[in-house]
């Protein structure tokens, strides 16, 4: 039998000795202490002053939300106001010549008393037109200017330029800087020269 067998401590088993839970908490390493920093919630404090920061521009938001629909409902209250406004301004001024109107028709007599209840209707209605800012167009023996004036037919007259307005079938009109409608004429053309047989040249 060998010396180990004699009971001597070499033949005792090794013992494992393990860490204590102090020393295993103060063995951690480095980097776990900082890994366990970015997981770590916001102090009660902290999260409550969020939560109610959040709060008041919910809140915030939500009244500014208002404010711009009750803005928005007003412009347009506001614009159709203006746009009803305007147009019982262009109609005020109608109402007059209707009743002239009505009282000529209304009128008995003889033709003289009707055509002057007519000429002043006629008068009352051109002055409410020209308070409204609309501009007759007679371009009588002015150039012809396919700008404002509508040609119907273009043929010689006598005593008129080339070129010119011999005749207004229709007048035009303008409002403001805007053409409501051309004026309708005769343009004059040119005289045709007569031919060998003594009519005028095709």
């Amino acid at each position: 039998m060998s010396a180990k067998g004699n009971g001597s401590e070499d033949d005792l088993p090794a013992v494992v000795t393990r860490p204590s839970p102090d020393d295993a908490q103060g063995a951690a390493p480095e980097e776990d202490s900082g890994e366990a920093g970015l997981v770590e919630s916001p102090p009660p404090d902290e999260a409550e002053a969020l939560r109610r920061e959040c709060e008041e521009l919910r809140d915030a938001l939500l009244r500014r939300r208002a404010e711009f629909e009750n803005y928005r409902r007003r412009v347009e209250r506001d614009r159709s106001a203006a746009a009803a406004d305007a147009e019982a301004a262009v109609l005020r001024p109608l109402l007059g010549t209707l009743d002239n109107l009505e009282r000529a028709l209304a009128a008995s007599g003889d033709e003289s008393s009707v055509r002057a209840g007519v000429e002043l209707t006629h008068r009352e209605f051109t002055a409410a037109l020209e308070s409204l800012g609309v501009e007759a167009l007679d371009p009588l023996g002015q150039p012809f200017d396919p700008a404002v004036h509508q040609a119907i037919v273009h043929e010689p007259a006598p005593g008129f330029r080339e070129g010119t307005v011999a005749e207004v079938y229709r007048r035009g009109y303008r409002y403001k800087d805007r053409l409501l409608r051309p004026a309708l004429v005769r343009v004059a053309g040119a005289r045709r020269e007569p031919d060998e047989d003594g009519g005028e040249a095709q």
